[in-house]
C-alpha cells in the first residue's frame, strides 16, 4: 500500500477526510502540521509570530524529509502553503500519489468562518483572503497533484470511496 498525500487548501477537508480514511483502512494518518507543532513545542500561529513564515516553510520541507524515512502506507495531510515550495513539491511526489482536495471559495468561506487559528487568513475580508491565496496557490496545487477530488457538494462517504482507490 501506497502513501496517499492529501494538498489543497485550508479548509477543504484535508484532515478531516484523511483521519476518516485512515480510520477507515486501519493505517496510520498523519498531519503535517501537528508534527511540526509537536516537534516545535508551539502552534503554527506562535511560529509565525516569533520566527516568520520562511522559518515556517524550512520546517514544513523538514518534515517532508522525515516522512520519506517512514514506511510506506499512511495517510498524509498537509499544510495548504506547503506546496508552494518547489522543492516540497518534488518531496511531496516522492512520497506517494498527491491527491488535490479542491473546494469552491463559497465552500471554504463556509467551513473557515470564525476559525481564528490560521496565520494567513487574519486581517482584512475572510472571501478576499481565501480568493486571493487561491490565485497564487491554484496552479501549484494542480502541478502538484497526481489527482483531483472535488469535496464541494459531496457526502464525506462518497468522497472517501474516491480516495480509496488512490491507496489501494
Amino acid at each position: 500500500m501506497k502513501n496517499l498525500i492529501l494538498i489543497g487548501f485550508m479548509g477543504a477537508g484535508k484532515t478531516t477526510l484523511g483521519r476518516a480514511l485512515a480510520k477507515e483502512l486501519s493505517i496510520p494518518f498523519l498531519d503535517t502540521d501537528d508534527m511540526i507543532e509537536e516537534q516545535q513545542q508551539k502552534k503554527i500561529s506562535a511560529i509565525f509570530a516569533e520566527s516568520g513564515e520562511p522559518y515556517f516553510r524550512d520546517l514544513e520541507t523538514q518534515a517532508l524529509r522525515q516522512l520519506l524515512e517512514r514506511p510506506q502506507g499512511m495517510i498524509v495531510a498537509v499544510g495548504g502553503g506547503l506546496p508552494v515550495r518547489e522543492e516540497n513539491r518534488e518531496l511531496l511526489k516522492k512520497l506517494g500519489t498527491v491527491a488535490y482536495l479542491e473546494a469552491t471559495i463559497d465552500t471554504l468561506e463556509a467551513r473557515l468562518r470564525g476559525d481564528t487559528a490560521r496565520p494567513k487568513l487574519q486581517g482584512g475580508d475572510l472571501r478576499g483572503r481565501i480568493a486571493e491565496l487561491m490565485r497564487a496557490r491554484r496552479a501549484v496545487y494542480e502541478e502538484a497533484a497526481d489527482v483531483r477530488i472535488c469535496t464541494d457538494k459531496r457526502d464525506r462517504k462518497e468522497i472517501i470511496e474516491e480516495m480509496k482507490t488512490y491507496v489501494l
